[in-house]
């Protein structure tokens, strides 16, 4: 009965060592398979992931390759842009050299044309001081014969003093006493339409009776220095044998004061040729009448040319 007891007793550790040898395996199964389900993930975690970096791969490549595309594009656009901004540039200097030649040739030809249009302009006031003073010449030698023959035709018996209408005698000469603003040119042109020319004075009787009747405000005479600066000359070419200047005159005064003005006073001012006055005064020589006995010897008395 003991050894019964006792064998009961000694059979009950045997079955708690079992137990814990089934646990372990079990514990050892479980941890393996958790090992095994985590070096799973880490595969396919690992496989994923490589994946996905050769995609990231290709994709870069991709890009790498479009944007090296893009830059030889962009370098090869900007290569051709610079050649194109370089002709343009060569372009703009051939444009620029041209127009300075072109302005240069303009000034050239400017330069020739305003020494042709110079030498044109001298040779045409030559020609023209020429011919006026052959027509002053001839004038003067017209002058002299007609004075001459009246001096003939006084010494007849003649009277020397008819004028025409409008015209005032003095001392075998006839006088017209012109209104309106004219210049000097204009005024000689004034006295040749009516048969005359701008006054000369040779005597202070002949200015007294010039002072009397003209205008009060100034007249233009037949003096002046166009031809010579200071050198006076009458328009009948006669010299300057009297002379009634206001002190001081002439002066030239500003330049370009070449002729000559009288005053109301009876006194000479040079002016300005452009300047206008409101008279001015013309001369001729009065026409004779013939006496009887040489009425039928008397020549036609010599006219006055006509000023062009």
């Amino acid at each position: 009965m003991e050894e019964t007891r006792y064998s009961g007793f000694s059979e009950r550790p045997r079955k708690r060592c079992c137990r814990q040898g089934t646990q372990l395996v079990l514990l050892g199964l479980v941890t393996a398979a958790l090992w095994a389900g985590l070096l799973t993930l880490l595969l396919l975690w690992h496989w994923d992931t490589l994946r996905s970096l050769k995609q990231l791969e290709e994709t870069a490549a991709q890009n790498v390759s479009q944007v090296s595309k893009n830059f030889l594009r962009h370098q090869s656009d900007q290569t051709a842009e610079q050649s194109q901004a370089a002709q343009m540039l060569q372009s703009l200097e051939e444009l620029r050299a041209a127009q300075k030649q072109m302005k240069s040739q303009d000034s050239e030809l400017s330069w020739i044309l305003d020494g042709l249009q110079a030498d044109l302009n001298t040779l045409k006031s030559q020609n023209l001081n020429e011919r006026r003073r052959t027509s002053d010449f001839l004038e003067g030698l017209e002058e002299e014969v007609a004075k001459l023959w009246m001096e003939l035709r006084v010494s007849g018996g003649s009277v020397c003093n008819t004028c025409p209408g409008n015209w005032v005698n003095f001392q075998r000469k006839c006088y017209y006493f012109g209104e309106g603003a004219k210049q000097w040119i204009q005024a000689r042109y004034a006295c040749s339409d009516v048969g005359g020319r701008l006054v000369s004075i040779h005597s202070p009787e002949e200015q007294d009776f010039l002072t009397k009747h003209a205008s009060k405000k100034g007249s233009w005479i037949g003096l002046r220095d166009l031809d010579v600066e200071g050198e006076f000359i009458w328009m009948d070419g006669s010299p300057v044998d009297y002379s009634n200047w206001l002190p001081g005159e002439p002066n030239n005064h500003g330049q370009g004061e070449d002729c000559v003005m009288m005053q109301g006073s009876g006194h000479w001012n040079d002016i300005l040729c452009r300047s206008k006055l409101d008279a001015w005064v013309c001369d001729r020589l009065a026409t004779c009448t013939p006496s009887t006995a040489s009425a039928s010897q008397a020549p036609p008395g010599p006219a006055l040319r006509q000023r062009s």
